[in-house]
This record gives structure tokens, C-alpha cells and sequence, in this order.
């Protein structure tokens, strides 16, 4: 199964492709879409659907992966990334690759198996379940891919299953 993972932001949208297949994950691609700090909001928002848009008719994922946001402190950097997400929620629906959505704890309990790994942890554990020379740059990247090993863990799962066959085949939040 062809993974897209993706770390929403309206600076950094951090994406990642993975092949999975029992149990073991290749990347195929892995980076981040970026936009320019002081660019008028709206150009920034289509800059990044327009960037989703050729990553989805590039690789033609499976399915995607996506990071389910929280607010802790700031609402006003939050509301950015929210709408960015929307951006990048709308290009998948439109592309018709089901959505899958994770808390930062399930990503790092999936990869790691510790649902309160330090970040570091989260990326060494990417890095060694890809084979990758060394922790993928930047950061957002690394989060998007262990994204899409996340979904790669819970979608051979027997809970993902009986989700997926109660919600009549969508996706939705594990």
C-alpha cells in the first residue's frame, strides 16, 4: 500500500511516501512544501494545495495520513495551521485518497511503542524502519513520514479492519 504522510503547517507542510507491505516500509519520496514568511496568507494556502495537488498526481497514494491537530498555547499560530490543513484536506478529498487522522501519542506509539517517546526517539526509530542513511531533514519530513508508518501499523491491524468495516469502508480516526 502506497502511504502519503503529511505534517500540516503553513510555513513547512512536511510530506512523506511509503510503500508498505507486510509489515516493512520503503520510502519513496520525502521533503517538504514551503512557503515565504510575509506572502499574502491566501497565496501561501494555494501555494500548498497547489504543491498537495502534484504530490497526490505524482505518486497516486493509497491512502494519507494525516496529523490531527491540538492547541496547547497559541490559538493564533493554530488557526493558521488549521487552515492550511484545510487546504491540504481538500486536495486529498478531491484526489479521492482516504484520510486517516493520528495524534502525535498514537504516531509515537505505533512507531516507537512508547506512546510518550521524546521526538528524537520518534525519528531514529524512522529513520531505522526505513533503512535511511540518516534522520530525513527537515524535521517535518521525518514527523510526515513516521506518519505514514503509523497508518502502515494501524491499517494491518485488526482494529483498523473492524473500524474501516463498521464505518462501511471509509477511513477516519483510529
Amino acid at each position: 500500500m502506497r502511504i502519503l504522510g503529511v505534517d500540516p503547517g503553513y510555513a513547512i507542510v512536511g510530506y512523506g511516501v511509503v510503500e508498505a507491505r507486510n509489515g516493512a516500509y520503503a520510502p519513496i519520496e520525502y521533503g517538504a512544501v514551503t512557503t515565504r514568511p510575509g506572502e499574502d496568507f491566501g497565496l501561501r494556502l494555494k501555494e500548498i494545495y497547489d504543491g498537495m495537488a502534484e504530490l497526490l498526481d505524482t505518486w497516486k497514494p493509497q491512502a494519507a495520513s494525516v496529523e490531527k491537530l491540538y492547541f496547547l498555547n497559541n490559538k493564533t499560530t493554530g488557526i493558521g495551521v488549521a487552515e492550511a490543513r484545510g487546504v491540504i484536506l481538500l486536495a486529498l478529498s478531491q484526489a479521492a485518497v482516504p484520510l486517516y487522522e493520528y495524534t502525535p501519542m498514537q504516531v509515537k506509539q505505533a512507531v516507537t511503542g512508547y506512546g510518550k517517546a521524546q521526538k528524537h526517539q520518534v525519528q531514529e526509530m524512522t529513520r531505522k524502519l526505513l533503512r535511511l542513511p540518516g534522520i530525513p531533514k527537515p524535521d517535518d519530513a521525518a514527523d510526515a513520514l513516521a506518519l505514514a508508518i503509523c497508518h502502515g501499523q494501524a491499517a494491518g491491524s485488526h482494529l483498523r479492519r473492524v473500524l474501516i468495516n463498521r464505518n462501511g469502508g471509509s477511513g477516519g480516526v483510529l
